[in-house]
């Protein structure tokens, strides 16, 4: 596999990553900070059992107009990549948003907007070339309408919807798209947040991922507990949902 891990610096994506070198594929990098990118790459040239050299480039989802760039390094130093993972998003509280219309216009552009571009361009390139898998992070918080995550949610919500239709107009041509929805995982992004039952661990997610991209399946719920728990909170009624916190 020739793989691009966007987001691959930090938590799930940096487990991603590294499980992907250990296994001897050929990982490029995109992510905000330069300095951060350079660690990241040494240290999995380390794990890679030939130490083959990984590959970077920055590439910001509030910056679409550097993303043909970013892929056009990562296309160079890969020899034209085969899979992309996209674990990078924006995640504020739902207090935060409500007190701040700009963070929620920022939000929902990269959360949506800014990822459905970028996942338009890797499409393009993998279908000229015959095919390849799309893998992008959505959210369990994108299954239902929840009060603490009623913005957030809506923005992975409607990306969960574009990852759906896309593995439905493209699989036979050759494209394999998975939706990840992670529960609630312990990672930077959710630091400082009261983890709730069946909390998860980066790695746990990245032995998930990777063997949901060898299984191509087009749905990932990790930890797998959260796929049941999802299936109950959509069938509550609205009644019952108006009254609970989840």
């Amino acid at each position: 596999m020739k793989a691009i891990i966007f987001g691959g610096t930090t938590g799930m994506g940096r487990a991603i990553a590294r499980r992907l070198a250990e296994r001897g594929d050929s990982v490029f990098l995109m992510g905000l900070d330069t300095d951060d990118l350079v660690r990241s790459a040494a240290d999995l040239t380390e794990r890679h059992p030939q130490r083959a050299e990984v590959g970077y480039a920055v590439c910001d989802l509030e910056k679409p107009d550097g993303f043909s760039a970013a892929l056009d390094a990562a296309d160079a130093f890969l020899g034209e990549f085969d899979a992309v993972i996209v674990t990078a998003a924006m995640y504020a509280t739902q207090d935060a948003l409500e007190a701040d219309v700009d963070l929620v216009r920022r939000l929902v552009t990269v959360n949506y907007a800014n990822t459905v571009v970028f996942c338009e361009h890797v499409r393009k390139r993998l279908l000229a070339r015959g095919g390849g898998h799309l893998v992008v992070f959505s959210s369990v918080a994108g299954d239902r309408g929840r009060k603490p995550v009623a913005i957030y949610g809506s923005s992975k919500a409607g990306l969960s919807i574009y990852l759906e239709a896309l593995d439905h107009k493209f699989n036979a041509a050759g494209l394999a798209v998975t939706c990840v929805k992670p529960g609630f995982v312990k990672t930077g992004m959710t630091a400082g947040l009261k983890p709730p039952p069946f909390a998860g661990e980066p790695d746990q997610v990245a032995r998930d991922v990777v063997d949901a991209m060898d299984r191509r399946k087009p749905l990932v719920y990790t930890p797998g507990i959260w796929a049941l728990v999802m299936l109950v909170i959509r069938s509550l009624p609205r009644f019952v949902m108006r009254k609970i916190g989840f």
